[in-house]
């Protein structure tokens, strides 16, 4: 019960008028310039989330009236995540946003951007230092945002207390909520996730991240159709053992004899396997990064260095020049950092993020339940992999996608693989049940956009449209 003064204090508040206005923030929008550069800065009052951009650099995207963005989005005290942002080049307003993650863990998406579906490239051989257009960029038809992440990769900079994919989740879902604020326009827009390699860990965590989100009426509604994964690690129960049976069956180049094929089999079968099993099993950070320790040590690196062969595409020697890494070279240039408005230098691979990563054993944990559980969401999801690459190779891409658990598994798991087609040329095999679809692309290493631009934007295209990829 509240006393008599305290009640006659509050009345004599009122009548005087005394008692403060309780304190709004709002959103704050501002332009600053800095050495002669202009940047737009909004600080979001619900979040605490600062953005801070360029606006139509001129670097990258040469399309007239295309509108492209550069810059950091605050995630957290001095934790800056460095995202680039493209319109689609066709119907801008209308079309969906698609997020873009590379993987490593600690490789930045200015690889993807650069090197496979951004709006531009540089060309095979060449010794040019500025990029070309490239016509099958994935922002043909989508808004596309390019994110380095976590901290300390790519152009991301600031102090970061993540050290796995489930840490790294909610740091992602916060960048998505910023740019909602900074964009509202793209807040009611479908949505989707494209990722590679450790994507196979991302992509699942992260969507399904958004999911429970939503679910828990958390932030804006984040409106996830499609999932794209090509060439991902998702559980090494599964996948760990293909390292020795992709290197002795594949389709291009044997680099195991028999004899050694059936030594790697055992040390897997003695060595690997159980240790991947005591992680499962006990979830514990030193199990689970013995075995990844003991994993590399008997079989992943033994493989490796038995022949002279490129891991993300065994059709080449080790020094492979493809794809051109000139896209580095350029992003190390000083106009082009100010242009942009960078304030990091470019960290292609950090090895900061890798060691978190590494000391937490992420790499064997399993994400074959996430993935199970944004599928059977409704989450349209394309799992694909070109079919040269060893590192991350499709044999073990196949048998995850046939592991995953819903409604369609079993009529799933019973169709043979078919023909998939572009134009009426064949570039590879698929299948596909409800909102699951599986594509193994041909002559294609570990970057597929790369290798196969034109396939790749048709199945991009196919995906965002919440459809089962089909041949044309």
């Amino acid at each position: 019960m509240r006393s008599f003064v305290s009640l006659l204090a509050t009345a004599v508040a009122f009548a005087s008028c005394t008692i403060a206005a309780p304190s709004i923030k709002h959103d704050r929008r501002s332009v600053v310039e800095r050495d002669g550069t202009v940047y737009n800065v909004f600080e979001h009052a619900a979040t605490g989330a600062k953005i801070e951009f360029i606006h139509n650099s001129g670097i990258c995207e040469k399309t007239p009236g295309v509108n492209q963005y550069s810059g950091y989005l605050s995630v957290g005290t001095n934790m800056n995540m460095w995202f680039w942002f493209f319109e689609a080049r066709q119907n801008p307003e209308t079309a969906p946003l698609v997020a873009w993650f590379n993987g490593g863990p600690g490789c930045s998406s200015m690889i993807g951007l650069f090197q496979e579906n951004g709006p531009c490239k540089f060309n095979a051989g060449s010794s040019n230092t500025s990029p070309v257009n490239n016509t099958f960029s994935f922002n043909n038809y989508a808004n596309m945002i390019y994110i380095d992440q976590p901290i300390g990769v790519g152009f991301s900079y600031g102090t970061s207390d993540v050290n796995s994919t489930e840490t790294a989740a909610p740091y992602v879902w916060k960048l998505i909520q910023a740019f909602y604020s900074s964009f509202p326009q793209y807040k009611s827009r479908d949505f989707g996730i494209f990722t590679e390699s450790y994507g196979g860990h991302y992509g699942p965590e992260f969507a399904n991240y958004i999911l429970d989100q939503n679910k828990a009426n958390a932030g804006e509604n984040i409106n996830l159709v499609a999932l794209g994964i090509n060439n991902g690690w998702f559980d090494a129960q599964i996948q760990e053992v293909h390292y020795v049976t992709f290197a002795h069956n594949n389709s291009y180049r044997q680099l195991l004899t028999d004899t050694q094929y059936n030594t790697y089999m055992n040390l897997w079968k003695n060595t690997c396997k159980p240790a991947i099993d005591a992680c499962v099993l006990t979830g514990t950070n030193s199990a689970c990064q013995r075995a990844d320790d003991l994993c590399y040590r008997s079989v992943e690196g033994p493989v490796f260095f038995l022949a002279d062969f490129d891991p993300y595409d065994v059709r080449s020697v080790y020094n492979n020049p493809e794809p051109p890494m000139n896209y580095a070279q350029y992003l190390a240039s000083s106009s082009v950092v100010k242009a942009i408005g960078a304030k990091s230098t470019y960290q292609e691979c950090a090895n900061d993020p890798y060691t978190k990563f590494f000391s937490t054993g992420d790499n064997p944990r399993s994400f074959l339940d996430e993935l199970s559980n944004v599928v059977s969401a409704g989450v349209n999801t394309l799992i694909w992999a070109g079919d040269a690459d060893w590192i991350c190779n499709w044999y073990g891409s196949h048998d995850v996608v046939n592991a995953v658990s819903y409604s369609g598994k079993d009529a799933f798991n019973s169709k043979a693989l078919a023909p998939y087609t572009v134009n009426g040329k064949v570039g590879g095999e698929f299948k596909t049940q409800g909102n699951l679809s599986f594509l193994r692309v041909y002559d294609a290493g570990h970057l597929v956009m790369y290798y196969q631009p034109q396939l790749s934007l048709q199945a991009f295209i196919q995906t965002m449209k919440k459809g089962a990829i089909t041949s044309t």
